[in-house]
């Protein structure tokens, strides 16, 4: 993986700045709030004298007319709020007077002081008084130390004289381990911004991030990765169970490595591994031929020039027809039925029906697994050529032999009484049959695959080559595509456990 990729920059620089982000913010919350902090901020301040110097024009109408010197009268709405994590004492501010805080209008004379605050802070006007330093001179207001809990406020409207609109106003004081500091606010007449500034930034940031890395991911080349493809022809034989899960492989191979052809025709594992010996006895000489033979199961002992790939754990199961009223046999039952020794599904609980034994060949290595992990034997002789009828009278029930496990549910589908088996993801997409557990447990690959299960018929993929392939052959590249490259998937969407994931190294060691 190229890890100083573009889009990886991009990706990795967008994290940290979310979490650069994220992690200023519970700063911020977490500190800066906690100082004592008084803030103040002009809400209103507006002409109401005569004088138009401030470019606005008025009309006045009773009172406005008769008091002297309002010609170039003002009003200032100021609100005064504690918006800290703390509480005010009056002892926390730090002014020597006996007021707490100084407001100054430039350029403007007071006229007179109203103050208001909320409802649920009527307490706070009893601080308003003379004695506690509450008064005007010239453009001077002196409020007194008005403790706030967190969140109180109160305002002043203050009425004025002389000077313009928009001339500066200060507040002045001191609290002890905190400050007073003017707050940015929307006047009554404005529209709050839905964002503070610091919000519109920090998104802003955020999206030109993702912007910038959905555009590389966008624009940049699709094409796949390199997997050691090779050029060539291989024909790919063997198992008839696994045979879906390898032609797509195969087809996916084809379509990421051009030049490359792939040709899947099996005929059963036995069938397979001979064929692949065949192939490799007349090359010798000439390097290993181009085949590869997958079996259910290991291959014989006698063939010590075939080297394996464990590819992938395949879980079978018997199936019967829908009719015969059985779900579940224990694995005497199954040893019987095979036997011979029961002919009616009667005797196992079901319906009145005869049994019909719908088997695959002898190159089958569905078949071999069936023999080895559940019978513990091998199978009756075939007493029938249709499955229907029995070729000798004598024979205790129908038994026939089938090419594929195609042949094998489509047999057991249409004849009352059949029963056969096959590998598990295929028999769970035919109609008309019914899959069987086995002493209780349920054909499952998840329940195999996480130790949850003891299902018996199962058995490991092989693959086989004749010698060990070059490595920069199509036989050793395809192997390695399916086993450790892209065809896990296909191997797992196709109901098989790929031996290379850590539960499928386990299952097939």
């Amino acid at each position: 993986m190229e890890w100083l990729s573009a889009e990886n920059v991009v990706a990795v620089g967008t994290a940290v700045l979310g979490i650069a982000a994220s992690a200023g913010m519970v700063w911020y919350e977490r500190r800066v709030p906690r100082r004592k902090r008084v803030g103040h901020r002009v809400q209103m301040d507006n002409p109401i004298g005569d004088d138009v110097r401030s470019g606005r024009v008025n009309r006045r109408l009773g009172l406005f007319l008769e008091a002297p010197g309002m010609e170039d009268a003002t009003l200032v709405l100021l609100r005064i709020e504690n918006d800290g994590s703390q509480g005010i004492d009056r002892d926390d501010y730090t002014s020597p007077e006996r007021h707490g805080l100084t407001a100054v209008f430039t350029d403007r004379t007071i006229r007179g002081v109203s103050v208001t605050q909320p409802t649920d802070t009527d307490h706070l006007m009893d601080h308003f008084t003379a004695e506690r330093g509450f008064g005007y001179e010239g453009n001077t207001l002196r409020i007194p130390r008005v403790p706030l809990n967190r969140g109180d406020h109160f305002k002043l409207l203050v009425l004025l004289s002389g000077g313009d609109v928009g001339r500066g106003i200060r507040l002045i004081g001191g609290i002890r381990e905190g400050e007073v500091h003017p707050n940015r606010s929307a006047t009554p007449d404005d529209k709050p911004p839905l964002f503070s500034r610091a919000s519109r930034l920090i998104t802003l940031m955020l999206t030109v991030c993702v912007m910038t890395l959905a555009g590389i991911v966008v624009a940049r080349d699709d094409s796949p990765p390199p997997v050691g493809c090779e050029q060539g022809t291989l024909t790919v034989t063997g198992s008839t169970a696994f045979a879906p899960a390898l032609r797509e492989v195969a087809k996916e191979y084809e379509g990421d490595c051009e030049g490359a052809d792939i040709a899947v025709d099996v005929h059963g594992s036995t069938a397979g591994i001979r064929e692949l010996a065949a192939a490799g006895s007349a090359a010798k000489g000439k390097g290993a031929p181009a085949v590869v033979a997958f079996s259910d199961g290991p291959k014989p002992g006698d063939m010590p020039e075939l080297r394996e790939t464990r590819v992938a754990l395949s879980v079978f199961a018997l199936v019967a027809d829908d009719d015969v009223g059985v779900r579940n046999l224990s694995t005497a039952d199954v040893r019987r039925l095979y036997q011979g020794e029961i002919g009616d599904w009667a005797r196992l609980g079901g319906r009145k029906l005869p049994v019909h034994l719908v088997s695959r060949d002898a190159n089958s290595g569905t078949r071999q697994v069936f023999q080895r992990r559940v019978l513990g034997r091998g199978e009756m002789a075939n007493p029938s050529v249709d499955c229907v009828h029995k070729d000798y009278p004598s024979a205790p029930v129908t038994r026939c032999e089938l090419d594929s496990t195609d042949q094998v549910l489509a047999k057991v589908a249409e004849l009352p009484g059949a029963v056969g088996y096959s590998e598990l993801n295929l028999a769970l997409r035919a109609k008309g049959v019914r899959v069987l557990g086995l002493d209780g447990d349920a054909p499952s690959v998840d329940a195999i695959e996480h130790g949850r299960s003891a299902y018996p018929y199962r058995e490991i993929e092989y693959a086989y080559t004749y010698g060990s392939p070059p490595a920069d052959s199509l036989a050793s590249s395809f192997l390695t595509y399916l086993s450790r490259g892209n065809g896990q998937s296909v191997i797992r969407t196709h109901g098989h456990v790929p031996c290379w994931t850590p539960e499928g190294m386990k299952l097939c060691a």
